[in-house]
């Protein structure tokens, strides 16, 4: 996967971003092997340092823990990644509302048209 980052967001919150979103889709599975820090940080094209740094906050949310002596894994429990989940959810939600009511759209007109595309699908 090619890693984009974009200017005016700290890189090492957009590397939680990508992540979350890895474990999200089950891309990096509940108790999957994380890949060592240099490894990351090379494909992600970035210093040792900020992967590290985006890797010790994930271990903070609970998403990530670490066994002594044989590395990061992806958590297993359902709770956390329930709300990583919601989380997620919610922000993407809120830039879809926020995007269709610069279109002029109303609350109960986005609600209508997510509705209709949810039948659809």
């Amino acid at each position: 996967m090619k890693w984009e980052f974009k200017n005016g967001v700290p890189i090492y919150l957009q590397i939680i971003t990508v992540l979350k979103r890895k474990i999200a889709s089950g891309e990096m599975p509940p108790g999957s092997k994380v890949s060592p820090v240099r490894d990351l940080a090379m494909e992600a094209g970035v210093n040792p340092n900020t992967m590290q740094r985006a890797l010790t906050q994930l271990e903070q949310e609970g998403l990530l823990y670490t066994l002594r002596t044989a590395g990061r894994y992806v958590t297993e429990d359902e709770q956390i990644l329930k709300k990583m989940r919601e989380s997620l959810s919610s922000g993407y939600i809120e830039d879809m509302f926020d995007a269709l009511r610069e279109l002029g759209m109303s609350r109960e007109e986005i609600v209508e048209a997510v509705g209709a595309f949810g039948r659809e699908q």
